[in-house]
Protein backbone atom coordinates (compact mmCIF):
# COMPACT_ATOMS: atom_id res chain seq x y z
CA UNK A 1 0.00 0.00 0.00
CA UNK A 2 1.55 3.28 -1.23
CA UNK A 3 1.23 6.42 0.83
CA UNK A 4 0.71 9.61 -1.13
CA UNK A 5 2.10 12.90 0.07
CA UNK A 6 -0.59 15.50 -0.72
CA UNK A 7 1.53 18.48 0.35
CA UNK A 8 3.06 20.67 -2.37
CA UNK A 9 6.85 20.59 -2.64
CA UNK A 10 8.76 23.43 -1.00
CA UNK A 11 9.17 26.62 -3.19
CA UNK A 12 6.80 25.24 -5.87
CA UNK A 13 4.30 28.08 -5.49
CA UNK A 14 4.87 31.82 -5.15
CA UNK A 15 2.67 34.63 -3.96
CA UNK A 16 1.59 36.96 -6.75
CA UNK A 17 3.43 40.33 -6.81
CA UNK A 18 1.10 43.11 -5.70
CA UNK A 19 2.50 46.21 -7.34
CA UNK A 20 1.62 49.79 -6.47
CA UNK A 21 0.69 49.06 -2.85
CA UNK A 22 2.93 51.50 -0.99
CA UNK A 23 6.61 52.15 -0.42
CA UNK A 24 7.02 49.35 2.12
CA UNK A 25 6.26 46.65 -0.47
CA UNK A 26 9.28 47.66 -2.54
CA UNK A 27 7.01 47.95 -5.56
CA UNK A 28 5.14 51.11 -4.67
CA UNK A 29 5.03 54.56 -6.33
CA UNK A 30 5.97 53.68 -9.95
CA UNK A 31 4.89 50.03 -9.53
CA UNK A 32 8.17 48.71 -11.04
CA UNK A 33 7.54 50.50 -14.35
CA UNK A 34 10.42 52.99 -14.17
CA UNK A 35 9.91 56.72 -13.91
CA UNK A 36 8.46 58.19 -17.12
CA UNK A 37 7.78 57.37 -20.74
CA UNK A 38 5.23 55.62 -22.91
CA UNK A 39 5.82 52.20 -21.37
CA UNK A 40 5.03 53.48 -17.87
CA UNK A 41 1.53 54.62 -18.84
CA UNK A 42 -1.70 52.76 -18.23
CA UNK A 43 -3.13 51.06 -21.32
CA UNK A 44 0.18 50.99 -23.17
CA UNK A 45 0.47 48.27 -25.79
CA UNK A 46 3.03 48.36 -28.58
CA UNK A 47 1.77 47.41 -32.03
CA UNK A 48 3.24 44.27 -33.54
CA UNK A 49 6.20 45.18 -35.75
CA UNK A 50 6.53 48.70 -34.26
CA UNK A 51 10.14 49.92 -34.29
CA UNK A 52 9.94 53.19 -32.38
CA UNK A 53 9.03 55.38 -35.34
CA UNK A 54 11.62 53.85 -37.67
CA UNK A 55 10.07 52.44 -40.88
CA UNK A 56 9.14 48.85 -39.93
CA UNK A 57 10.78 45.92 -41.69
CA UNK A 58 7.53 44.71 -43.27
CA UNK A 59 7.13 48.13 -44.96
CA UNK A 60 10.78 48.40 -46.04
CA UNK A 61 10.71 45.12 -47.96
CA UNK A 62 9.01 44.90 -51.38
CA UNK A 63 5.67 43.19 -51.82
CA UNK A 64 6.06 39.55 -52.77
CA UNK A 65 3.43 36.92 -53.40
CA UNK A 66 0.12 36.64 -55.17
CA UNK A 67 -0.29 37.63 -58.80
CA UNK A 68 -3.54 36.72 -60.50
CA UNK A 69 -3.56 34.49 -63.58
CA UNK A 70 -6.92 35.82 -64.74
CA UNK A 71 -6.46 37.80 -67.96
CA UNK A 72 -8.84 40.74 -68.29
CA UNK A 73 -10.04 41.31 -71.85
CA UNK A 74 -9.34 44.46 -73.86
CA UNK A 75 -12.70 46.25 -74.14
CA UNK A 76 -13.88 47.88 -77.39
CA UNK A 77 -17.05 49.99 -77.41
CA UNK A 78 -18.58 49.52 -80.88
CA UNK A 79 -20.60 52.74 -80.52
CA UNK A 80 -17.35 54.73 -80.43
CA UNK A 81 -15.39 52.48 -82.79
CA UNK A 82 -17.87 51.81 -85.61
CA UNK A 83 -15.20 50.33 -87.93
CA UNK A 84 -15.25 47.10 -85.89
CA UNK A 85 -19.03 46.80 -86.20
CA UNK A 86 -18.79 47.28 -89.99
CA UNK A 87 -16.39 44.32 -90.47
CA UNK A 88 -17.85 41.32 -92.33
CA UNK A 89 -15.90 38.79 -90.26
CA UNK A 90 -14.74 39.74 -86.76
CA UNK A 91 -11.40 38.09 -86.04
CA UNK A 92 -8.39 39.13 -84.00
CA UNK A 93 -6.39 39.98 -87.14
CA UNK A 94 -9.23 42.00 -88.74
CA UNK A 95 -9.64 44.09 -85.56
CA UNK A 96 -5.86 44.73 -85.53
CA UNK A 97 -6.10 46.09 -89.09
CA UNK A 98 -8.86 48.53 -88.11
CA UNK A 99 -7.79 49.45 -84.55
CA UNK A 100 -4.32 49.71 -82.99
CA UNK A 101 -3.97 47.10 -80.21
CA UNK A 102 -0.96 46.32 -78.00
CA UNK A 103 0.83 43.03 -78.58
CA UNK A 104 0.13 41.96 -74.95
CA UNK A 105 -3.66 41.79 -75.56
CA UNK A 106 -4.92 38.20 -75.55
CA UNK A 107 -8.72 38.62 -75.32
CA UNK A 108 -11.13 41.24 -76.71
CA UNK A 109 -14.63 42.04 -75.46
CA UNK A 110 -17.11 44.01 -77.58
CA UNK A 111 -19.55 46.21 -75.66
CA UNK A 112 -22.19 48.81 -76.50
CA UNK A 113 -25.61 48.95 -78.12
CA UNK A 114 -25.89 46.26 -80.76
CA UNK A 115 -22.90 44.23 -79.52
CA UNK A 116 -25.19 41.20 -79.13
CA UNK A 117 -26.09 41.40 -82.83
CA UNK A 118 -22.42 41.00 -83.80
CA UNK A 119 -22.18 37.57 -82.16
CA UNK A 120 -22.93 35.84 -85.48
CA UNK A 121 -20.04 37.68 -87.21
CA UNK A 122 -17.42 36.63 -84.62
CA UNK A 123 -15.17 33.88 -85.99
CA UNK A 124 -12.52 33.90 -83.23
CA UNK A 125 -12.97 32.32 -79.78
CA UNK A 126 -10.73 34.99 -78.19
CA UNK A 127 -13.42 37.61 -78.91
CA UNK A 128 -16.63 37.86 -76.87
CA UNK A 129 -19.60 40.23 -76.66
CA UNK A 130 -21.31 41.78 -73.66
CA UNK A 131 -24.55 39.88 -74.36
CA UNK A 132 -25.04 36.14 -74.70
Amino acid sequence: MALHNLEKPENSTFKKKRVGRGQGSGMGKTASRGSNGQKSRTGYSRKRGFEGGQQPLQRRLPKVGFTTKIVKPYVININKLTKVAELEEITFENIKKVHKIQSSVVKIKLIGNGAKDLASKIKDDRITTSGK
